[in-house]
């Protein structure tokens, strides 16, 4: 590494910079050109279910404004912009027709970064399911991730002579179980074998894509995980216990069957019989472990956690999440308005973890870090959030010292380019390095987003010059 600012972290030469987004967070255009219906359209149209009955029916309109959208990262100077892909833009029902118009849209936009010089990274799940496959048993049921392969095969054969990097899934946890066991994310669903073979689905999904794209000459292909760093919060038998189940349920649930060829160690420890395996197949381990050219990594705050101990229930009615686990808050740091905890060392532990477990993993990217912060605008029109920037310039550094313990991680995208729709926390959550005004639509980078460009700009200005 080269010497820096001392105002920015280091990193090494060819290192990706960028920023990210997601299709049903941003797009709008919820009706329009052929789109149909997905689970968070029907899960923020169903009254009690968004913070404010917010719905993602216009959020951004990044649909209609994405030229500007494109400028302000041409601008900021980012290596790589990260999007997904709206799978009801592109198939109405989940299977049979493509959308042509659809396709189209993404078309214009992967156009539109390249010829800015920017290198575009498409996720092809980003939670927001067709409607019509959630009416037939979503991820539930095993079709749906085969419909998923066959989804992947249309955005791949419109896109994938200028795309280079693919992202699967993001955030399979969040999908199956916040979204079918604790019911706070769309379908809205609290069940127990179902959602985990929900998380199955998902992974065999993945699985399915990588094999089309393979088979398509994608040239880098991963998976977007929100793994945590979760420590017990005490020594007893009883905390190491609910530290077991903790990591089974955020974590091991994805790492053995993707890393490691086998199912979690504790699944029946952790959910007893609801972990009845009823939902798998021979060789869908073979499947979903299929090899990958990266893993992408998305970091907020770690977890502390202790026992719970309660009466069981009949299995019948409990969730995948009811394991007997409460999250406790030992930090004594600033926390986001989200309720997060800023800890940026726990970032450091949960890589150089991660590593030590898997010596085997592939290269990792981090594919969202940021912070939701009290954002406003100032006097002089501009939005001085200076939590955000000390927040990113923490992580960056404490990155940084991951990458100086010998973990290969080859890119950084910071969440999120724009203030957004927040799932079920609606409007009320800016995580924007750009502030959005969502009744004119106007566009205000902030401090952090011109901080960001420092830091891009001081990298590339230390970079050694390559001789041809």
């Amino acid at each position: 590494m080269t010497a820096a600012s001392p105002a920015f972290p280091v990193f090494p030469p060819g290192f990706t910079f960028g920023t990210a987004t997601a299709s049903y967070q941003i797009e709008g255009a919820h009706d329009e050109d052929g789109r149909g219906p997905s689970i968070w359209d029907t899960f923020s149209h169903t009254p009690g279910r968004t913070q404010g009955g917010a719905t993602g029916d216009v959020a951004c309109d990044h649909y209609h404004r994405y030229p500007e959208d494109v400028a302000l990262l041409r601008e900021l100077g980012v290596d790589s912009y990260r999007f997904s892909v709206a799978w009801p833009r592109v198939q109405p029902l989940g299977s049979g027709p493509v959308n042509e118009k659809g396709l189209d849209f993404y078309d214009r936009l992967t156009d539109s970064l390249l010829d800015a010089g920017i290198s575009p990274a498409v996720t092809l799940y980003h939670w927001d399911l067709p409607q019509a496959l959630e009416d037939r048993g979503g991820w539930r049921v095993r079709e749906t991730a085969e419909h998923f392969a066959e989804y992947t095969r249309a955005v791949v054969d419109r896109l994938g002579d200028r795309v280079g990097r693919w992202i699967t899934l993001n955030e399979p946890y969040c999908s199956s179980f916040v979204g079918y066991a604790e019911g706070r994310h769309a379908p809205g669903a609290r069940e127990g074998t179902a959602a985990l073979a929900t998380a199955h689905h998902l992974l065999l999904a993945h699985g399915y894509a990588v094999k089309a794209l393979r088979e398509a000459g994608a040239r880098e292909i991963g998976i977007t995980l929100n793994l945590d760093r979760i420590e017990a919060a005490s020594s007893s038998a009883a905390d190491l216990g609910a530290l077991r189940r903790a990591e089974t349920l955020h974590n091991e649930v994805w790492t053995q069957p993707l890393f490691a060829g086998r199912y979690p160690e504790a699944e029946a420890e952790t959910w007893g019989a609801l972990a009845d395996g009823s939902y798998r197949q021979d060789g869908d381990l073979e499947i979903i472990g299929a090899p990958l050219d990266f893993v992408g990594l998305n970091f907020y705050r770690p977890l502390t956690v202790k026992d719970a101990p309660h009466t069981e229930p009949d299995p019948l009615l409990r969730t995948a999440t009811d394991i007997g686990v409460v999250e406790t808050d030992p930090y004594g740091t600033r926390h986001t308005t989200m309720g997060w905890p800023v800890v940026p060392e726990a970032f450091t532990d949960l890589l150089v973890d991660l590593t030590a477990r898997h010596p085997d993993l592939p290269p990792i990217h981090i594919t969202e870090n940021g912070s939701a912060e009290a954002d406003t605008v100032s006097p002089d029109g501009a939005v001085h959030d200076a939590e955000r920037v000390t927040y990113l310039q923490d992580h960056l550094r404490a990155l940084s010292a991951a990458v100086d313990a010998g973990v290969d991680v080859r890119g950084y995208y910071v969440w999120s380019l724009l203030d957004n729709f927040e799932w079920a926390r609606g409007y009320g959550q800016r995580f924007g390095i750009v502030r959005v005004d969502y009744d004119t639509q106007e566009r205000t980078p902030k401090d952090s987003y011109h901080w960001f460009r420092g830091l891009i700009a001081s990298h590339r200005a230390d970079a050694p010059v390559q001789e041809h």
